[in-house]
């Protein structure tokens, strides 16, 4: 996409955009690799349609966008938290509640189905209604992929901040 509020093309930017190559590049590779059938490897998110079914200007929009990219990939970390959870009670032989995955794949769900973001949209209903733990962490990661696409420099300095987290 095309934004107003994409970063500057200075020399001192070129690390950061490097980054950001690389990091959309590996993400289309895995998921060439683990969802071809989902037909999501060429998307690309087509701002026009949420500004037209949803009557919003084009930047409150992209706000939304922001919004939702920071949500989903804070909540990659709950679905990689609840999957492990389903690992261990798997390997414990307890019943798998996925109760918590799928609220969680229905609150962002919602949010894509406004926006418009179809390739998400795949996911998340994916998500849904899987059971192999495998897949559903493919899936988490996929979401990641989707939303770095939407606004790499968002998305990059999203995971910086969640690192620096972690770490405190």
């Amino acid at each position: 996409m095309n934004y107003k509020f994409t970063e500057k093309r200075v020399p001192q930017n070129a690390h950061l955009r490097n980054k950001i190559d690389i990091m959309i590049k590996n993400g289309d590779i895995f998921i060439e690799k683990n969802f071809i059938h989902l037909d999501v490897l060429n998307y690309k998110y087509e701002i026009k349609e949420a500004v037209e079914e949803l009557s919003l200007e084009e930047d409150i929009i992209l706000e939304l966008i922001e919004d939702y990219i920071v949500e989903i990939l804070k909540s990659k970390i709950l679905f990689y938290k609840y999957i492990d959870e389903l690992k261990k009670d798997s390997v414990d032989k307890k019943n798998l509640n996925y109760s918590k995955i799928r609220d969680l794949a229905h609150k962002n769900l919602g949010v894509v189905k406004n926006l418009r973001i179809k390739d998400a949209q795949k996911f998340l209903e994916k998500i849904v209604v899987e059971e192999n733990l495998d897949y559903l962490r493919l899936y988490a990661k996929a979401l990641e992929i989707s939303a770095t696409k939407l606004n790499p420099l968002c998305a990059y300095e999203t995971l910086k901040l969640i690192a620096i987290k972690e770490t405190l």
